[in-house]
């Protein structure tokens, strides 16, 4: 099984490469002029175990708006090619992580269904040269080019830092639970429909 791809999206304010290998190491090659949202795209691959390259050249004089947001729609794009048709992987993934005195939950479903429900209280508007009102535009580029519905929750947390990579973390580790195949149901579309 060879669940990998590698999309391009330019724009007139971007050009995104991403390459995705879903049953990768958790290597990661990072280059989208934002240190702290690379510190953050680290975390999704380490502990998603998925391999991932991202080089992302965007118009970052005005701001990193459209950086993060076309990251996260190409992205989506690429994990969904890399999926392919869904046969045999758990579909749902869970997880929650905690980093000191923040705690966060991800709900992942491989649904076939774009959908976002994030509620994640930043105790910071800024963290280093990050927005943190970008996290929810990434994973609203993701998730409507992933075709998953996805649900973030903060539960706890006073240091930004701290709260938006519990995020991060916690997604990294709900999409490798959904993506992991189960050898039970090789070959079988998680879904009573029979397609996703």
């Amino acid at each position: 099984m060879n669940r990998a791809a590698e999309v391009r999206r330019d724009t007139k304010e971007t050009q995104i490469r991403v390459r995705v290998d879903l049953d990768g190491t958790g290597a990661a090659k990072l280059g989208t002029g934002i240190g702290f949202f690379d510190h953050m795209l680290e975390q999704i691959a380490r502990h998603g175990l998925i391999d991932l390259e991202i080089e992302a050249v965007g118009d970052l004089h005005i701001d990193g708006h459209h950086t993060v947001e076309d990251v996260g729609i190409t992205l989506g794009m690429a994990v969904a090619k890399a999926v392919g048709d869904k046969k045999g992987i758990g579909r749902y993934g869970h997880a929650y992580v905690p980093l000191d005195e923040a705690l966060s939950r991800v709900v992942v479903d491989f649904s076939g269904r774009p959908g976002l429900h994030m509620h994640v209280p930043f105790k910071a508007g800024m963290i280093g040269g990050f927005d943190t009102q970008l996290a929810y535009e990434f994973f609203q580029g993701f998730v409507n080019h992933a075709l998953v519905t996805l649900h973030i929750d903060n539960l706890k947390g006073e240091n930004a830092h701290h709260q938006c990579e519990t995020v991060f973390k916690a997604f990294g580790r709900a999409l490798r639970m959904a993506l992991t195949p189960d050898p039970r149901s090789a070959g079988v579309v998680p879904s009573t429909k029979g397609v996703l």
